[in-house]
C-alpha cells in the first residue's frame, strides 16, 4: 500500500470517527508495511497502540478493504518516529514542572484519624474510607458535593493517605478540574496528546477537584469524558468533588453527568451544632499540645458552634486565631476575649448565606430539583419556589438583582424584582407561603 492510498484511507476515517479522535489517534499513525493481509503500523507507545487497537481497529480495518487493500490484521509496532531537528538558534524546552497536584504529597495533617465524623458527613465519610480500603468497590466514581469547607478535600486527601499505607505501589494523581484543563491545553499547544494521555490512563486513582470548572468547556469536557470511561473500563477508581450535584451543574455535557451519576453521588451538607462541638473539642487536643500554658473557659466552645455556622475551614480558622491570639497576650479563652479576637469573623459568619444554600434549602422543603427551579419551566410547582428563593436571596444576601438573576438561569434583574414583590405580597394573604418563607428563613439563618 503507497503513502498515497493510506492518506485517503485516512481521510475516510477523519470523517467517520469526527476531527478530535482523528487528530489524537489516527493522524500519529505512521503506515510501515502490509504483508500476508498484515498491515503493520509505527506508534510512539504501546499505550497508543493499545488504544487505537481497541478503540478504532475494526474502523481502520473497514475502510483499508474498502480502499481495495487485502487486511485481516493489523500490528501496532513501538519505535522511535523520527522528527525534524530542532533549529540550532532554538533554546531548550524547559522541563514540565512538577506540581504537588499531579506527583502528589497529600497534606499530613488531613487524614481519617482527623476527620471528625457527624449526621452531616457520615455517609461521604463511610464511602471514602471503602475507597481506601482497596478491592472490590461497588460504586465507581465515588461523587462528593456541598459547599466550601465541608470537607471534600479532607476526605480526598485521607483516601490517598489510606491507600499510601496499604499499597505504596499504587499511583494516585489529584487534580482539580482548572489545572485538568490547563495540562490539555498546554498538551494540545505542545502537540504532546500522547503523554498527556499516558499520565492520566496510567494511574490506580484519579482524584478531580471542583470538576464544575470544566462545564462549558467542550474540548476539555471530551477528553475528561474518554479518560473516566477509560478508566472506569479498566477497573480503575475515579473520586470527584464540586460545589453541587451532577445533575445541577449547568452547562456540564449530558452524557458526563450521567457517568458521574451512575456511582454514589453524596451530599456533604452544612455542619450541625454537635459536629461543630467535635470539631472544636479536636482542636482543643490539637492546641494543648502547642500552647501548653493557655486554658479555655466552659461556655467557649457551645458559644463558638453556635455563632460560627459557615464552614470547617472558619471554625479551625477561628480556634487557630484564638489560641495564637491568647498566648501572646498571656490570658485564658474566655468568651469575651473571643468576641473582641473574633468580631470580624462573627460580623461576616451572621450574613454569609450563599445563594447556592439557599435553592437547595428551598427546593428541599418543596420536593423540587434544583435543576427545575433554575429552568425555564413556567409552572406554579416551579415558579412559586423559584419566587421564594429569589426573595429569600434578596433578604439574606448581599448580592445585587443581576447578579441573584445569574444563579437562576441567568433572568433578567426585572425578573428577581417582579418575583420578590410577588411573594411579598402573597404573605400578606396566603398564611401557608408565610408559614413556608419563615420556617425556611429560620433555617438559613440558624
Amino acid at each position: 500500500m503507497t503513502e498515497e492510498k493510506w492518506g485517503e484511507v485516512r481521510e475516510g476515517l477523519r470523517r467517520a470517527v469526527g476531527a478530535s479522535n482523528y487528530k489524537s489517534w489516527i493522524e500519529p499513525l505512521e503506515f510501515d508495511s502490509l504483508d500476508d493481509g498484515v498491515c503493520t503500523f509505527r506508534v510512539a507507545t504501546t499505550f497508543l497502540g493499545n488504544y487505537v487497537s481497541t478503540n478504532f481497529g475494526d474502523q481502520i480495518l473497514f475502510h483499508l478493504n474498502r480502499a481495495g487493500q487485502t487486511v485481516q490484521r493489523l500490528r501496532f509496532q513501538t519505535a522511535n518516529i523520527a522528527r525534524p531537528p530542532a533549529s540550532p538558534a532554538a533554546e531548550p524546552a524547559e522541563p514540565a514542572a512538577a506540581t504537588d497536584e499531579v506527583e502528589f504529597r497529600p497534606e499530613a495533617r488531613l487524614t481519617f484519624d482527623r476527620f471528625v465524623v457527624g449526621k452531616s458527613n457520615e455517609l461521604a465519610h463511610a464511602a471514602a474510607r471503602r475507597v481506601a480500603e482497596g478491592g472490590q468497590v461497588a460504586f465507581n466514581p465515588l461523587f462528593l458535593h456541598g459547599g466550601v469547607g465541608l470537607g471534600k478535600t479532607h476526605l480526598m486527601h485521607a483516601v490517598a493517605h489510606e491507600i499510601a499505607q496499604r499499597d505504596p505501589s499504587k499511583k494516585v494523581i489529584y487534580i482539580s478540574a482548572e489545572s485538568f484543563m490547563w495540562r490539555f491545553i498546554t498538551a494540545l499547544r505542545e502537540k504532546k496528546m500522547m503523554d498527556f494521555k499516558q499520565m492520566f490512563r496510567s494511574i490506580d486513582v484519579l482524584m478531580v477537584d471542583d470538576v464544575q470548572f470544566i462545564a462549558g468547556k467542550e474540548s476539555t469536557q471530551e477528553e475528561f469524558f474518554h479518560t473516566f470511561n477509560y478508566l472506569v473500563d479498566s477497573g480503575k477508581q475515579i473520586i470527584i468533588s464540586a460545589d453541587r450535584s451532577p445533575a445541577d451543574i449547568r452547562d456540564l455535557e449530558d452524557r458526563i453527568k450521567s457517568r458521574l451519576q451512575c456511582g454514589l453521588v453524596v451530599d456533604l451538607h452544612p455542619t450541625d451544632y454537635e459536629l461543630r462541638v467535635g470539631i472544636l473539642q479536636s482542636k482543643i487536643d490539637y492546641y494543648e499540645g502547642i500552647y501548653p500554658g493557655v486554658t479555655i473557659r466552659d461556655g467557649v466552645i457551645d458559644y463558638l458552634a453556635h455563632r460560627i455556622v459557615t464552614n470547617v475551614r472558619v471554625l479551625e480558622g477561628a480556634m487557630t486565631r484564638l489560641y495564637a491570639f491568647a498566648s501572646l497576650v498571656g490570658r485564658e479563652i474566655t468568651v469575651e476575649l473571643a468576641q473582641d479576637c473574633l468580631a470580624d469573623i462573627f460580623k461576616a459568619s451572621d450574613r454569609k448565606v450563599s445563594i447556592d444554600e439557599i435553592q437547595r434549602k428551598v427546593c428541599d422543603h418543596f420536593n423540587i430539583r434544583v435543576s427545575d427551579m433554575i429552568g425555564p419551566k413556567r409552572l406554579r410547582a416551579y415558579a412559586r419556589p423559584r419566587q421564594v428563593a429569589m426573595y429569600l436571596c434578596k433578604q439574606l444576601t448581599n448580592r445585587s438583582l443581576p447578579e441573584i438573576g445569574r444563579h437562576f438561569g441567568k433572568r433578567d434583574h426585572t425578573t428577581v424584582i417582579h418575583g420578590v414583590r410577588q411573594i411579598e405580597k402573597l404573605m400578606q394573604t396566603d398564611s401557608q407561603l408565610a408559614d413556608d418563607v419563615t420556617l425556611l428563613r429560620r433555617a438559613l439563618e440558624a
